[in-house]
């Protein structure tokens, strides 16, 4: 079955960095597309980045462009983000989303997210 598996999140004071991993298993990885989530308490969840693939394109919200970056490396499943010059409004708890495609249907897979925390 489909699993995706966050990992690298933890506390890190504002500016600094963390780099977000999450393996997946269980379906085509490298044709499908890759996206990071993120969800603060109270609030509804956001997207982050996206990444496609082939192609690598990417796409980032506003709130991180420059700061972010999203990558895969399909050798491995795994899809990455690069968080530079965090704030404490990054603190969030952040997702790993999947977009499969199933000959015409498409289906999307969430793994079980991992904290972030920016204070000092």
């Amino acid at each position: 079955q489909v699993q995706l598996v966050e990992s690298g999140g933890g506390l890190v004071q504002p500016g600094g960095s963390l780099r977000l991993s999450c393996e997946a298993s269980g379906f085509t990885f490298s044709s499908s597309v890759m996206s990071w989530y993120r969800q603060a308490p109270g609030k509804e969840r956001e997207l982050v980045a996206t990444i496609t693939s082939p192609g690598d394109n990417t796409n980032y919200s506003d709130s991180v462009k420059g700061r972010f970056t999203i990558s895969r490396d399909n050798a491995k499943n795994t899809v990455y983000l690069q968080m530079n010059s965090l704030k404490p409004e990054d603190t969030a708890v952040y997702y790993c989303r999947a977009d499969v495609k199933y000959r015409t249907t498409k289906f999307a897979y969430w793994g079980q997210g991992t904290q972030v925390t920016v204070s000092f």
